[in-house]
């Protein structure tokens, strides 16, 4: 099957809204609209029959927020200052209980009060002699996904396709990565919305040999350097909420945590719970 999701943009009368319609996932996502609700969750909703879709999420402005409700949707986190300084609510709709129902979810909250009773003021590692870190460009497509091959089994999109990471770098995607012998051996991204200046720190992928040195809050850190120069003011991570070290680097790294989406995406070789980590950096 294909990993990568379609975009669907629909200028209605009276409405406009943007699908990400997402076979692989088994999800439709609602990651824009104006309008009329109605009419907006409507498409949504014939975009998900078409594929057999299991759960609809809506990023939504707060102030549909009784409106989705209403309509028997499911609040499930948000992302401070998402649209231009407006928050985000997800709402998640189930087509199906077996989507609803995660079986990891105590376990989840166990690993979230661990990381949440951690001291906020960290020192960082420095970075240990013989790493280094850049920003990637367009010849390190190959590698890195190599890289995402040999992190993940499975993963929500392809970046095990160098293609794919091509294209993401073409795009909106920055990536940086960190060396070591000069073999990219950990890397991030961030996904830039210029429109609505906010950015979603993601593909955070360091190979097991490496884990000991906290790579990974340097990247991140990189990162938001990088994003605030471009004006980018809200920055954040959806991360795999079963994964102690990813969510306490966001929260070591002043990350608010700010909600769970249940059965989310594939990673490894199961659905899985991510966790929405916030923060703004201007």
């Amino acid at each position: 099957m294909n990993h990568i999701p379609m975009e669907k943009e629909i200028n209605g009368d009276g409405y406009y809204v943007k699908l990400v319609i997402d076979p692989f996932n088994k999800r439709v996502r609602m990651d824009d609209h104006l309008g009329n609700i109605t009419l907006c969750l409507k498409e949504a909703d014939e975009a998900m029959l078409k594929i057999g879709a299991e759960k609809l999420i809506v990023k939504a402005r707060q102030e549909y927020f009784k409106e989705l409700i209403l309509a028997g949707f499911v609040f499930e986190a948000s992302i401070d200052k998402y649209f231009f300084g407006s928050d985000c609510c997800f709402f998640a709709k189930y087509y199906q209980n077996e989507r609803r129902n995660s079986i990891n979810w105590k376990e989840e909250d166990e690993i979230l009060t661990r990381v949440l009773s951690l001291s906020s003021v960290e020192q960082r590692k420095q970075l240990p002699l013989g790493y280094t870190i850049r920003k990637a460009n367009r010849a390190d497509a190959e590698e890195l996904a190599r890289l995402y091959q040999r992190v993940f089994e499975i993963y929500p999109v392809p970046m095990n396709d160098p293609e794919y990471v091509k294209k993401c770098i073409e795009n909106d995607a920055v990536f940086y990565v960190c060396l070591f012998k000069e073999k990219i051996v950990s890397a991030a991204s961030a996904e830039v919305n210029s429109h609505y200046h906010n950015a979603e720190i993601t593909d955070c992928a360091t190979l097991p040999e490496h884990r000991q040195f906290g790579i990974m809050k340097h990247l991140i850190c990189e990162l938001e350097k990088y994003l605030a120069a471009q004006q980018i003011f809200c920055v954040y991570s959806i991360a795999r909420a079963l994964s102690y070290g990813i969510n306490a680097a966001f929260y070591s790294l002043d990350y608010t945590y700010r909600g769970r989406l249940a059965n989310n995406c594939y990673i490894f070789d199961k659905l899985e719970d991510m966790n929405i980590w916030v923060k703004n950096i201007l």
